[in-house]
């Protein structure tokens, strides 16, 4: 396999298969449709599936497979966190998540993902609202080094929100980037790419990805059957410590609080979630051979029969 057909490869498909433990005949949602590569080993295995995707090219690019699968197929042009709503009487065995940017969109250079390829500064992966030109363009000094600084994680938020500043307008990604690597003094051979860490929290502020994060699992609280799977693939830390946060807190897992301190009589709802399988990472041939999996976690846990807590709202 090449490199380029690895980036469309399914990160821990494997697992997430068996984490799903599918029985045919089940019903499944896929929330980030992408290329369909999850949808499709899901079909494989017998499960009747609803695809979620915001990327309207994703949506058209799924309806030949829309066509082969026999009625089995739905694919809805949505965000995952609206899967609840949409999908309100479907009896839901499991439901997966892969988070982040596809490496389709990562691929096509006009969609102004990628620091590697010069096209315009968009990142908008619904293709519609404020693409990141607009926002670098006119937003504060002030917000653009906390939005660099909080979905980055980059300590020098300041210095790189002052260089963007200075260099508007910018309308492309490779003048992005440049500004970026100026800033920080990047240079030729060395290991990461200063640019990386900025293009990351541009584009998680750009399309409310931790925010859409959060209620995609609450979606797939409420929706999931007792008995059903959930299985999350996540690249960052940012987005890890979300879903560990959830299930932990879900599956009644959360810390009771210190010995040393005064005990609090707490009434805890039910758990939703058993307690979570151990955490998964990529083996090391698929890190080899598709560096995207490099950084992938996989967080999966099997719904309850207690109410979620929108339920008992």
């Amino acid at each position: 396999m090449t490199l380029a057909a690895a980036r469309h490869v399914p990160v821990l498909l494997d697992e997430v298969i068996e984490a799903l433990a599918i029985t045919p005949g089940e019903t499944h949602v896929d929330g980030t449709f992408g290329a369909g590569g999850y949808t499709k080993a899901m079909l494989k295995a017998g499960a009747k599936v609803h695809a979620f995707d915001q990327d309207p090219d994703a949506i058209a690019n799924g309806q030949d497979m829309v066509a082969d699968a026999d009625g089995n197929l739905a694919l809805h042009h949505a965000r995952y966190s609206e899967m609840a709503e949409i999908l309100i009487d479907e009896d839901i065995e499991g439901v997966t998540l892969d988070i982040g940017v596809s490496s389709m969109q990562l691929d096509q250079a006009e969609r102004g993902f990628s620091f590697q390829k010069d096209g315009p500064l968009d990142m908008r992966m619904a293709r519609d609202g404020e693409s990141a030109a607009d926002f670098l363009n006119e937003a504060e000094e002030e917000m653009i080094a906390d939005v660099i600084y909080r979905y980055g994680e980059e300590r020098r938020s300041r210095r790189i929100a002052k260089a963007i500043v200075e260099a508007r307008p910018l309308t492309r990604t490779s003048e992005l980037a440049q500004v970026v690597r100026k800033a920080l003094g990047f240079r030729a051979g060395d290991k990461k790419d200063p640019a990386t860490r900025t293009f990351q929290a541009i584009r998680i502020h750009i399309n409310r990805e931790l925010g859409e994060l959060e209620d995609g699992l609450a979606a797939a609280e409420k929706m999931l059957r007792p008995g059903g799977r959930l299985a999350v693939v996540t690249f960052h830390s940012l987005e890890d410590r979300i879903v560990k946060n959830f299930l932990r807190d879900r599956s009644g897992q959360k810390s009771a609080g210190s010995r040393h301190l005064p005990q609090v009589n707490e009434t805890r709802p039910a758990p939703t979630f058993h307690k979570p399988a151990k955490a998964v990472r990529p083996a090391g041939a698929e890190q080899t051979l598709n560096p995207r999996a490099r950084s992938a976690t996989l967080r999966s846990a099997v719904r309850t029969d207690a109410p979620s807590g929108e339920s008992e709202q």
